[in-house]
C-alpha cells in the first residue's frame, strides 16, 4: 500500500473525509440535462469565496473609525501596492454576488425548485438572502463616503416609523442618536465577523439540505425514481468530475466578465460606487439624490411607493418576507415551468418585469410619474404572490415525461 493510501486510511479511521468527498461529490449523481441556469449555484460559492478573502485583506488596512476610515479606503485605493484591485474586486464582487443570487433565485421560480420535498431548501436558500442583504447593508457604510452616510441615515431611520418601539429600536440599531463612530465601528463588527459566519453556516446546510434530498432540474422530475440495478439513477451522472469540469467553463466565463467591470468599469455608471461616495462623510452636505445600491432599489421603490412612511416600512418588509411562502403558494401539480399554464408563465414574466422595473424606479428621483409606476408595478408584485394559489390551481398544465430530456447517456455507472 503507499504511502498517500495509508494516510487516508489514518484520516478515514478518525474523520470522515473519503465518505464525505463520495457523498457530496464523485458518488453525488445529479440530473443530467443541468442547463445554462445551474450555473449560478457555482458562481454563487464563487462569488462568496471572492468576498471573504479580498474582505480579509481589506480589513488588515482598513481604520473602523470616523476620523480613519475614509482615509484608510484612500490609502488602500492610492499607496497600498495592488490595493486597488482588491478594494475594486470587492467592490463589484458585492454587484456580483447579488447578480448570481438573483438568477439563482430566478431559477428555482423556474422549475418550482422550492415544491416539495425542497421546501427547506428554499427556506434556507431565502435565509442566506436576507443574511447577504444585511452583510452587504452594513459593509455599504464602512467607506464613509457621503452617499455612504446619508443612505444608511434614511434606512437606520425606518425603524423610527414602528410605533411604541421605534425610536428606541433605531437608536438601539445605531448605537448612538445619530450616525457616528459607534455605528461605523458597531457594523464594521457585523460586516466582518458576524454575517460571515451566519451566511457560510447557511450555505453549508444549503448544499447539505440540497445533497439529501438531491437536485432538481429543467423538467422537475424526480430522477431518484428511475434506478439501475445499482441503485444509480438512470438520469443522473456523477457530479464529480462530470459537474465541477462543466461548470469550470461558467466560472471562466464569469471572471472575464467580471474582471472586465474590475479593470474597465468598476463604478459601474455610478451603480456600483456612486459619486457622492468619493467624498466624505459630511452630516451638513445631502446628496442631491439619495438611493440605495441598485440590489435594494427594487424594495426601496416600494417603500417609495406608498405614501404613509409605516405603511411603506410593512409593505418592502412584506415584499421580502412573502417570498418565504411561495413554496405553499404554489399548488400547481407539476413544478417547471415547461409544464405548467399559460397563466404561469404571463404571471412570472410580470414579476420579472415588476422587480426590474421596480429597481429602475428606485435609482431614480421621485416624481409623480414615477410615484405612479412604482405603485403600479408594487400592485403587479403583490399580485404574483397573492393570485398564485389561485392561477396555479385553475390552469391546465402538460404532463411531464417520465425521463428527463436533453443532457447525454454517456456517463459512467
Amino acid at each position: 500500500m503507499s504511502m498517500g493510501k495509508k494516510l487516508m486510511h489514518w484520516v478515514d479511521a478518525r474523520f470522515p473525509a473519503t465518505e464525505t468527498y463520495e457523498y457530496h461529490m464523485s458518488k453525488y449523481y445529479a440530473p443530467k440535462n443541468f442547463n445554462f441556469w445551474y450555473f449560478f449555484g457555482v458562481l454563487s460559492m464563487v462569488v462568496l469565496v471572492n468576498q471573504l478573502v479580498t474582505g480579509i485583506w481589506l480589513t488588515m488596512m482598513y481604520n473602523p473609525s470616523a476620523e480613519g476610515a475614509f482615509a484608510s479606503v484612500e490609502y488602500i485605493m492610492r499607496d497600498v501596492k495592488g490595493g486597488w484591485l482588491i478594494r475594486y474586486m470587492h467592490s463589484t464582487g458585492a454587484s456580483a454576488f447579488f447578480v448570481v443570487v438573483y438568477l439563482h433565485m430566478f431559477r428555482a421560480l423556474l422549475y418550482g425548485s422550492y415544491q416539495k420535498p425542497r421546501e427547506l431548501i428554499w427556506l434556507i436558500g431565502m435565509g442566506i438572502y436576507l443574511a447577504l442583504m444585511a452583510e452587504g447593508f452594513f459593509g455599504y457604510l464602512l467607506p464613509w463616503g457621503n452617499m455612504s452616510f446619508w443612505g444608511a441615515q434614511v434606512i437606520l431611520n425606518l425603524p423610527a416609523a414602528l410605533p411604541v418601539i421605534g425610536d428606541g429600536l433605531a437608536e438601539w440599531v445605531r448605537g448612538d442618536y445619530i450616525i457616528s463612530g459607534i455605528t461605523l465601528n458597531r457594523f464594521f463588527a457585523l460586516h466582518v465577523v458576524a454575517i460571515p459566519l451566519v451566511l457560510v453556516g447557511l450555505v453549508f446546510m444549503h448544499i447539505v439540505a440540497l445533497h439529501h434530498v438531491g437536485s432538481n432540474n429543467p423538467d422537475g422530475i424526480d430522477i431518484k425514481k428511475l434506478k439501475d440495478k445499482n441503485g444509480v439513477p438512470l438520469d443522473g451522472i456523477e457530479f464529480h468530475p462530470y459537474y465541477t469540469v462543466h461548470d469550470m467553463i461558467g466560472i471562466v466565463v464569469f471572471f472575464i466578465l467580471f474582471f472586465a467591470v474590475v479593470f474597465f468599469f468598476p463604478e459601474g455608471g455610478g451603480f456600483f460606487l456612486e459619486p457622492p461616495n468619493f467624498e466624505t462623510a459630511n452630516s451638513l452636505k445631502t446628496p442631491a439624490h439619495i438611493a440605495p445600491v441598485w440590489y435594494y432599489t427594487p424594495f426601496y421603490a416600494i417603500l417609495r411607493a406608498v405614501p404613509d412612511k409605516l405603511g411603506g416600512v410593512i409593505a418592502m418588509g412584506g415584499a421580502i418576507a412573502v417570498l418565504f411562502l411561495i413554496p405553499w403558494l404554489d399548488r400547481s401539480p407539476v413544478r417547471s415551468i415547461r409544464y405548467k399554464g399559460i397563466l404561469s408563465k404571463i404571471a412570472l414574466t410580470v414579476f420579472a418585469i415588476s422587480f426590474l422595473v421596480l429597481g429602475y424606479l428606485g435609482a431614480t428621483p421621485t416624481t409623480p410619474t414615477a410615484t405612479l409606476m412604482a405603485r403600479i408595478f408594487t400592485v403587479l408584485y403583490f399580485l404574483f404572490f397573492l393570485l398564485m394559489p389561485i392561477y396555479t390551481s385553475i390552469e391546465k398544465c402538460k404532463q411531464p415525461p417520465e425521463r428527463v430530456t436533453g443532457g447525454t447517456d454517456e456517463h459512467a455507472n
